[in-house]
């Protein structure tokens, strides 16, 4: 008896069996992925621990058993042998997988720590082991396709395109290096009232390249952060608390002393003076039209616009009380020759001369 062979069809190497196998690689692994999605949504919520079981990462496994069964299945397709430039088709899969997993991972970790800390510092943590996270892996993955080796003499190559890129890649870098340094350095934090040239405000955000200051008349600034790590910083609440320092002009005829305790009493009655370190009020300067008083007191950091604001009110309406005179500026004039003022009389129409010499 006779016995005819049949054989399977071929298109591009591709065979009917190769297809089978790449279709139940897919649907094998997709409906594992499925029952496993599930299962981790259940048991969500019997758990306490829903900051790693919960529906996001339910999500993130039935991606990755999807993405297997893909790769799996181009495999058996005989797809992944095929070359593309300096590498193959199997590597550029692997490497693309690679770097999406990282990146889930690195988004679901970063999420997971502005969870469960909130606090100014830790937003910077995060960020800053999402971009290093991310970072890693790209060159990882570059290494999985096989082209990174290429990848250096391909810019070498590039001419001016990649000397172009190289000195804009340079600032991106410096500001990059710059917002580590600033973050082990600490010079300020989310929430702080600080003044960096002549931009003063509240820090808004700290990114990994540049950090935004809300200024008081409700405007954003954008500063790079290597800028900001190369200016002088002043941090206005770094400390808890911060000194008011006050200047006050008294007429010469007044009594100094008088409106030094004077003073002195208005401070110990507003309730946010602080008593250590104590309140001091002393004669600083004698000016052109007033007796110059440096008034120093300490106040928590938090409330200090609003009691020097409450301090120099205080002291204008205890100065009046006293009778203690605030003096406009005043300049005395000399002459070397005498001088004739001229008088208008209206009652008489009469002009009056009148010689002064001073």
């Amino acid at each position: 008896m006779n016995t005819t062979a049949i054989s399977l069809p071929m298109v591009s190497g591709i065979t009917l069996e190769g297809i089978l196998k790449a279709v139940l690689a897919v649907v094998i692994l997709t409906l594992i992925g499925e029952i496993a999605k599930k299962g981790i949504i259940r048991a969500s919520k019997e758990t306490d621990l829903t900051w790693i079981l919960n529906e996001d990462t339910a999500e993130l496994i039935f991606k990755l058993f999807v993405l297997g069964g893909v790769i799996g299945a181009l495999y058996s397709l005989g797809l992944m042998k095929y070359n593309v430039g300096p590498t193959t088709i199997g590597n550029l899969a692997f490497a693309v997988g690679f770097f999406y997993i990282s990146y889930l991972i690195a988004k679901k970790s970063k999420d997971y720590l502005l969870q469960t800390k909130r606090g100014p510092e830790d937003k910077i943590k995060a960020k800053l082991f999402y971009y290093t996270f991310i970072t890693l892996a790209f060159f990882l993955a570059l290494s999985f396709a096989g082209i990174i080796g290429e990848l250096g003499a391909l810019l070498a190559a590039a001419g001016i395109t990649g000397i172009v890129l190289g000195f804009s890649s340079r600032t991106v870098v410096s500001n990059f290096v710059s917002g580590i340094f600033m973050y082990f350095d600490k010079p300020l934090k989310i929430g702080d009232a600080v003044q960096v040239g002549n931009v003063q405000g509240v820090v808004e955000d700290i990114r990994i390249f540049s950090t935004r200051i809300r200024t008081w008349d409700g405007t954003l600034v954008r500063i790079p952060n290597e800028a900001l790590f190369n200016s002088n910083i002043v941090n206005l609440k770094r400390y808890p608390v911060r000194r008011v320092d006050v200047q006050v002009g008294i007429a010469y005829a007044e009594d100094a002393q008088r409106a030094i305790e004077a003073i002195e009493k208005t401070l110990d009655e507003i309730p946010l003076v602080l008593a250590e370190p104590e309140p001091k009020v002393y004669v600083e300067n004698l000016g052109d039209s007033a007796v110059i008083l440096r008034v120093w007191a300490w106040v928590p950091s938090e409330k200090w616009f609003d009691v020097r604001t409450e301090i120099v009110r205080k002291i204008k309406e205890t100065l009046d009380r006293e009778g203690i005179e605030i003096p406009f500026p005043q300049r005395v004039n000399w002459f070397a020759n005498e001088l004739t003022i001229r008088i208008d009389d209206d009652s008489s129409n009469k002009h009056n001369n009148v010689n002064y010499k001073t």
